[in-house]
């Protein structure tokens, strides 16, 4: 007899029965919709409680908050691919489970965080257990055949538009009462998140697919050397995905202090837009994405994506009224196929034995995007609130160029 999916000693592979298989994807969804509604409750004020601490207006406010961020990349980028690395040997379990009690923990230092020097600190421990998501899709990638990942990979981004339509939501109603009050509900949040993890989560590596820890590859550094040891798909795929990652940043950067500007938008307001990324990221990723991507095969559906996403940072720049923000966000959510089938490609690239790698790797690669992009980004928007949007479209643009020349390669996969 089948042990239960909730056995955390049997691994839901590949091997085993769908209905198993099914079931442990159930499980990691709603891990990361937990996550991403804890995360989603403080977007709407951190940038707002900067701003009131700083005593300043939203422009002088905007470089501390970009430093802000990077710092939090800075921990990510060193941690991500340690913790894919130590997944790849002791599970993705324990990995995401200490991960997730560590964000909990994170949040209510940050609701009773005194000063902007505490905030940062707080940012240093939410960067080093932000790699929680790397294991996340490397479980995914566990339980998943290769010719699904890519769909599969969908509900990344599906567990982030859930999260986003219920987390801005009530981060803008709780902002509405207290700047501070988010962070106590984003930390209950996580902590539930974890308790749910440690009673019903399966581990997913197989006990042949696990494989000894290197440091040599589980420092930053060496796991960005091993990306382009894999062949021109794998290396031009993660140049690609830096480059995206710089651009996208636009959003975590300014979007709160560009429509504040631009519009005159509060919490509310923001959390509002946020919610409508929300609900076109999660039916685009969570339902239309699992079907096109086996349609049109992944280098396609990359290709689209990127190209849409080009087209979405431009509009947003060129907007002139409320209204348009969102007509941009309905178009723009086709830019949605572009991660996945990325991810896809790569996966099916590297060995079972090194998906936490790879995906602990790629997670570095965004997180080191994060440590200069928000920097750039604030002192374009000091200069002018629509600029760090028309930077963004111009290298989205540069990313696609790089990832067809990938996808074109030789070495390329094959489409499934």
């Amino acid at each position: 007899m089948d042990a239960p999916a909730t056995d955390p000693h049997r691994p839901p592979g590949d091997g085993a029965p769908r209905g198993r298989r099914a079931a442990a994807l159930g499980f990691i969804f709603v891990t990361l919709f937990l996550d991403i509604v804890g995360i989603g409750i403080v977007v709407p004020v951190l940038a707002k409680l900067v701003e009131q601490m700083h005593s300043g207006g939203a422009q002088e406010a905007a470089p501390t908050y970009g430093k802000m961020v990077a710092v939090y990349c800075l921990m990510q980028f060193l941690c991500a691919p340690l913790l894919g690395s130590l997944s790849d040997r002791i599970g993705r379990r324990p990995v995401i489970l200490c991960a997730l009690f560590g964000a909990g923990l994170d949040y209510f230092l940050l609701a009773w965080a005194p000063t902007l020097t505490w905030f940062f600190v707080g940012r240093v421990i939410a960067g080093m257990t932000g790699a929680n998501f790397s294991a996340a899709t490397a479980y995914i990638a566990d339980v998943s055949p290769p010719e699904k990942r890519a769909a599969n990979f969908g509900l990344v981004g599906a567990a982030f538009g859930l999260g986003f339509i219920i987390g801005p939501a009530i981060g803008a109603l709780l902002g509405e009462v207290s700047l501070r009050l988010p962070f106590i509900v984003a930390g209950a949040l996580t902590l539930i998140n974890w308790l749910y993890g440690l009673l019903v989560l399966p581990e997913s590596v197989k006990p042949e697919n696990r494989r000894p820890f290197s440091l040599a590859k589980a420092n930053p550094f060496g796991a960005f050397k091993g990306l382009f040891h894999h062949g021109r798909l794998v290396a031009g795929l993660a140049v690609a995905v830096l480059i995206l990652n710089v651009a996208h940043y636009v959003y975590q950067s300014v979007w709160v202090l560009y429509t504040e500007e631009r519009f005159g938008w509060g919490p509310k307001e923001v959390g509002w837009s946020l919610v409508a990324v929300g609900v076109m990221s999660a039916l685009m990723q969570g339902l239309v994405a699992r079907r096109l991507i086996p349609y049109w095969g992944e280098r396609k559906a990359m290709l689209i994506g990127l190209a849409v996403m080009t087209a979405e940072l431009a509009g947003f720049a060129l907007v002139e009224a409320p209204w348009q923000i969102y007509a941009v966000i309905v178009v723009g959510s086709v830019g949605g196929l572009a991660g996945p089938s990325m991810q896809g490609l790569m996966s099916r690239a590297v060995g079972d034995d090194e998906q936490g790698w790879l995906h602990g790797a790629v997670s570095g690669i965004s997180s080191l995007a994060g440590i200069f992009a928000p920097l750039m980004l604030t002192e374009a928007f000091k200069i002018e609130p629509a600029l760090p949007f028309f930077l963004s479209a111009g290298l989205m643009a540069v990313a696609a160029v790089v990832a067809l020349r990938a996808a074109l390669s030789t070495e390329a996969a094959p489409h499934s």
